[in-house]
């Protein structure tokens, strides 16, 4: 019975990637570690941002931020929807980035196993004509250890469309909190983009307001600081999630 559920799941991620690759693809966002825990008939709204400050003034001061609603269907799947991601920088101002839908899986029982494990696969739809869109997929793993949480997400991206560069785009992120209660989690993330040169670390805090009904808003607040002369000099990071059943 075990065998024909994974079966039928891993039927659903491969036939999930062979219908996004007939279309553009997707791109990820740069300074998120995601989990890969899927709660059945769980929604949320989710908003997220980036702001970055760098000695090039052309790209000191670009805000990204976006907003999201998704719902888990089952206990293994959950897709997620982007309104909008947008992006505001000091030459061209406020515009649209594109529209994105991601998917979820979640692979292994919580804490069955030594670390606990999962996918993300999504694609974005870029938002002007020229842009380019992209594919994203790759394992997401968790591990949590008494007070101590820790995340590795490994992720591939391709670009499509005219502009789009040919190779496969690898990225890594890893987040490492350390739980003093469910309100507050303090910690720091990872992030390396060798594509880019990019390498960056700094302090976050998480944590979990739960409200009378039992639905939760989450909260992540933080700083990231570029190890390298290509990486940004400091991203402000901010991530507001409403949950409810």
């Amino acid at each position: 019975m075990k065998h024909s559920i994974h079966s039928r799941r891993l039927a659903l991620v491969i036939l999930s990637v062979a219908a996004l690759c007939c279309t553009t693809g997707t791109q990820a966002d740069d300074f998120i570690v995601y989990s890969p825990y899927v709660t059945q008939g769980q929604s949320e709204v989710e908003f997220r941002s980036a702001y970055q400050q760098d000695n090039d003034p052309a790209l000191s001061g670009t805000f990204d931020y976006e907003l999201s609603i998704s719902h888990a269907f089952t206990d293994w799947w959950q897709p997620e929807i982007y309104l909008g991601k947008f992006e505001r920088t000091p030459d061209t101002g406020n515009h649209l980035i594109g529209y994105e839908l991601e998917n979820f899986f979640q692979f292994t029982p919580q804490g069955e196993y030594w670390a606990d494990a999962g996918m993300v696969l999504s694609y974005e739809h870029a938002g002007l004509p020229g842009d380019v869109s992209s594919l994203e997929f790759g394992p997401l793993l968790e591990k949590r250890s008494g007070r101590f949480n820790q995340r590795l997400n490994l992720i591939w991206e391709k670009e499509f469309g005219a502009g789009a560069g040919g190779k496969y785009e690898f990225r890594a992120a890893y987040s490492l909190s350390y739980r003093i209660n469910s309100a507050f989690a303090p910690g720091f993330e990872i992030y390396i983009r060798p594509s880019d040169k990019s390498y960056s670390i700094g302090p976050v805090l998480n944590g979990e307001l739960a409200s009378a009904n039992g639905n939760e808003l989450e909260y992540r607040f933080g700083v990231v600081f570029g190890l390298n002369p290509d990486a940004p000099n400091a991203v402000w990071l901010a991530q507001l999630e409403y949950e409810f059943n």
